[in-house]
């Protein structure tokens, strides 16, 4: 198992990783959740699954940063602005 993680850097740039994995894989299906105004209901597995590969790979005090939450927003969600979305 690797080592957990206690560098904010570090901690950030997995945070990241995880979210960019998540918009890779489910690129398609956020663009709908997103036009549909359901994006956390969708993609709540993935962010929960996500979520949890983070916890467990950070100290507990990095988790409690919101590193994972900020990184969905930047790496998931920001790209789809350009959509129309009753979300914007």
């Amino acid at each position: 198992m690797a080592a957990i993680i206690d560098d904010e850097k570090r901690a950030q740039r997995k945070a990241r990783a995880i979210a960019s994995d998540i918009y890779l894989y489910n690129k398609a299906r956020i663009e709908e959740a997103i036009k549909k105004d359901s994006f956390f209901e969708e993609l709540s597995e993935f962010i929960t699954e996500g979520r949890d590969l983070f916890r467990s790979s950070v100290s507990p005090a990095l988790f409690k940063k919101n590193f994972y939450d900020r990184a969905i927003v930047d790496r998931v969600i920001r790209p789809m602005a350009a959509l129309e979305s009753p979300i914007w």
